[in-house]
């Protein structure tokens, strides 16, 4: 079936990777003027130079895919094998805050905005179909530009927010830059994330109308999800329209669904609206 695309890939990833470029100084601000890294965080167990940390591992990981001298000794950082997808990112993540700890957790600004500035410079003008390995997400695994720069994107306004939140300061996530993340980064990584063993014997049909865009079709059958942006008219079994700011942080499990559907920022409709619920416990959150 042809997919009508109502988007422009080439120049959707140039305002991701301009957004990137504006979120990267607003992050290392954050880094700098954190009063105490270790103190809690907005994520349970981390601090807030764990996630410090983990975001320096990120953009350590990127960079290493995009720039031969930031290459990284993979088989001494990931875990052997490629075994479940959770798992592995699960104990990717856990590694990721021990890899900078004592006197580099003081310089976490300044390595991110060396590492972030390295990653736009060495992807500049390179189309976003572009392919890069990405070994910590298994070990033959590659991902396109245009979805490793939403992806850093994600990272860089979430885990913002895990920090802000641990320091009391503001950290508004605007919808603009969430509908980036949404149409990049979640085709690639919700058919990753499906929690398969949930998903046994399960067939419906998603209709996802972020407001603003994008639009996407999320199917899932047989164990597995397709995710198709501007797919062609079909019957849907829910309809989810939904704010993308909202959308983008009940998916990384940072606002509860029940509040964003309070608030009017999630509405269901379509044949069986009550099956929306089903897509958040469907798709897992390592």
């Amino acid at each position: 079936m042809e997919i009508v695309r109502t988007f422009d890939p080439v120049a959707e990833h140039e305002k991701t990777r301009t957004a990137l470029g504006a979120a990267i100084p607003r992050l290392v601000r954050l880094l700098r003027d954190v009063p105490d890294l270790d103190a809690a965080s907005g994520v349970p167990v981390w601090t807030m130079g764990d996630v410090g940390a983990h975001l320096a591992a990120v953009y350590l990981a990127y960079c290493s895919a995009v720039s031969p001298d930031a290459s990284v000794e993979w088989d001494e950082v990931l875990p052997p094998g490629d075994g479940p997808f959770i798992e592995r990112i699960t104990a990717v993540n856990a590694k990721s805050i021990s890899l900078l700890s004592g006197d580099e957790r003081a310089r976490l600004g300044d390595f991110v905005a060396e590492r972030g500035e390295t990653f736009l410079r060495a992807t500049e003008g390179l189309a976003p179909d572009t392919p890069l390995s990405a070994p910590w997400y298994g070990q033959e695994f590659t991902l396109t530009l245009g979805a490793a720069t939403g992806l850093m994107l994600s990272e860089s306004l979430v885990h913002g927010l895990d920090i802000a939140r641990g320091a009391g300061f503001p950290w508004p996530i605007g919808p603009d830059e969430a509908r980036l993340v949404l149409g990049q980064s979640m085709p690639t990584m919700m058919p990753l994330v499906l929690d398969t063993r949930k998903a046994l014997g399960v067939s419906i049909a998603f209709d996802l109308a972020v407001q603003g865009g994008p639009r996407l079709a999320v199917v899932i059958d047989g164990g597995t999800v397709t995710v198709t942006r501007d797919a062609p008219p079909r019957a849907y079994d829910c309809r989810i329209t939904a704010a993308p700011t909202a959308f983008l942080l009940v998916s990384f499990r940072r606002t509860p669904v029940w509040k964003a559907i309070a608030r009017g920022r999630i509405r269901a409709g379509g044949r069986r609206p009550w099956r929306a619920l089903q897509l958040s416990k469907l798709i897992a959150s390592p």
